[in-house]
């Protein structure tokens, strides 16, 4: 250890206290990478965990004084290897800053610290009959920082959006140890550029956020009706995703899973799925009441008009939510059969078909499992390949058919992320989706709020400077 970085360690055990600084390897080695097991990292010299703004201020000041990069982190869900640790580094863990400082019912906002789990959130504001809509498949242990950080979604987006849809304000620590305050708690309000959007998705290498300002919605009716219909061919699923855009129906979830997923689901929870079925279409109305079992009547219409095999609907909730495990498990059950890279495209709602298709063949080509599951109601797929990383020559194909993947979606008007964000994995494709005007403007902005590019460096994008 060098003298400078004991000077900065014990500068930073000093403001933090001997249990707000970690630095024994074999525990800090647990906060080297997130859930991307794939993703390049690197080995932090300390882990921090602030409770507090002032905290999180003495420990960016510290780090700007003496050139120490820092890695903003939150519980580790995410799937891009955005918070993976870089050499010698702070990793930041904001998992104690875990309050909801408010609730107003009237104003419909919660006020947060980013440690805040998702599910602690949504307990926290349903007894005033109140409701926070993104819902990421880790809800019930991701953080509402990391989904800020990384513009997370999940199974509600079809009708609820994603996360900076019920961004209104935010505190945010730049990168020399300023706070920012931006936003407000206003329904409405245009003064300034809206620099709460900028730092939501920026996957924490513009500042760290310390609280947000949270709108909320009323709670949805209860007792909502899920819908599960199977098809023999992809064409057919993706002629209802059209049907139920073009009618006008607004499901509260739109999902859809591909025969690979299907199978390895069925294998792990035993949900007697249609095994042989290429498509299986989940969905959900929370409309309420009559609404929402019209809603279902007429998207079973749909299925049965583009010739599914078999359509089912249920009001009762314990079914319901079994199918809703059915689709939460679709990750873990691919696991089982190996390593995976888990990709994240979104393709226009016409192209999802097509898209599903494309993953086929290219499962073809590389020999490999490629499953595919994702928000059939947005176009967000999240395509899944499987193999042995031990074994190089998999490992060498398994890479090239993400890449093809990626080329995929862009090839259909899509884009490489739709809610994991960029992270390592995908940081040499965003600017063959953008362009070098906007990588220009991007790294613009990085030069001037992290002129030293400190905060989490090669993340989003590999040069930091003009």
């Amino acid at each position: 250890m060098t003298t400078v970085t004991t000077a900065w360690l014990a500068e930073l055990q000093d403001l933090l206290g001997a249990d707000g600084v970690l630095t024994d390897p074999d525990v800090t080695a647990s906060y080297a990478r997130d859930q991307a097991m794939l993703a390049e990292s690197g080995t932090p010299a300390a882990v921090v965990f602030p409770r507090s703004t002032a905290e999180v201020v003495a420990v960016m000041q510290t780090a700007s004084r003496h050139g120490v990069p820092v890695v903003p982190r939150g519980a580790g869900s995410g799937l891009v290897g955005a918070s993976n640790a870089v050499d010698g580094g702070i990793t930041l863990v904001t998992t104690r800053m875990d309050a909801v400082l408010e609730v107003s019912p009237a104003d419909r906002l919660a006020v947060v610290q980013p440690g805040v789990v998702n599910k602690q959130l949504r307990d926290a504001v349903a007894g005033a009959g109140l409701f926070y809509p993104p819902d990421p498949a880790s809800y019930d242990w991701c953080t509402i920082g990391g989904n800020l950080a990384m513009n997370s979604g999940g199974l509600c987006c079809v009708k609820y959006g994603v996360t900076t849809d019920y961004v209104l304000g935010l505190e945010v620590v730049l990168a020399d140890g300023r706070v920012l305050r931006t936003g407000r708690r206003t329904v409405k309000g245009v003064a300034g550029y809206d620099l709460a959007r900028l730092f939501v998705g920026s996957e924490g290498t513009l500042g760290v956020i310390t609280e947000a300002t949270l709108a909320l919605r009323p709670a949805p009716q209860a007792s909502p009706v899920t819908l599960v219909a199977s098809f023999p061919t992809s064409a057919q699923t993706g002629q209802v995703v059209e049907s139920v855009v073009t009618s006008g129906l607004v499901p509260s979830m739109l999902e859809v899973m591909d025969r690979t997923c299907i199978r390895a689901v069925d294998d792990l929870i035993r949900a007697d799925l249609d095994r042989d079925a290429q498509a299986l279409l989940l969905a959900r109305s929370d409309a309420g009441g009559e609404a929402a079992r019209r809603e279902i009547e007429t998207l079973t219409r749909l299925c049965e008009e583009a010739g599914a095999d078999f359509v089912h609907s249920t009001d009762d909730p314990a079914e319901g939510d079994l199918l809703l495990t059915a689709r939460r498990m679709a990750l873990p059950a691919l696991e089982r059969l190996g390593s995976v890279l888990l990709d994240d495209v979104a393709v226009p709602r016409s192209r999802v078909a097509t898209f599903i298709d494309g993953c086929d063949a290219i499962a073809a080509r590389s020999g490999l499992v490629i499953g595919v599951v994702g928000h059939a109601g947005d176009g967000n797929m999240h395509p899944t390949v499987v193999f042995d990383a031990t074994d190089t020559d998999q490992r060498a194909r398994a890479f090239e058919a993400f890449d093809a993947i990626l080329e995929l979606g862009l090839s259909l008007g899509g884009t490489i992320t739709g809610e994991h964000g960029v992270g390592t994995l995908k940081a040499d494709w965003l600017e063959r989706e953008i362009g070098p005007v906007s990588m220009e403007v991007h790294r613009s902005i990085k030069h001037a709020l992290d002129p030293d590019g400190l905060l989490n460096p090669g993340k989003v994008f590999r040069q930091v400077t003009p």
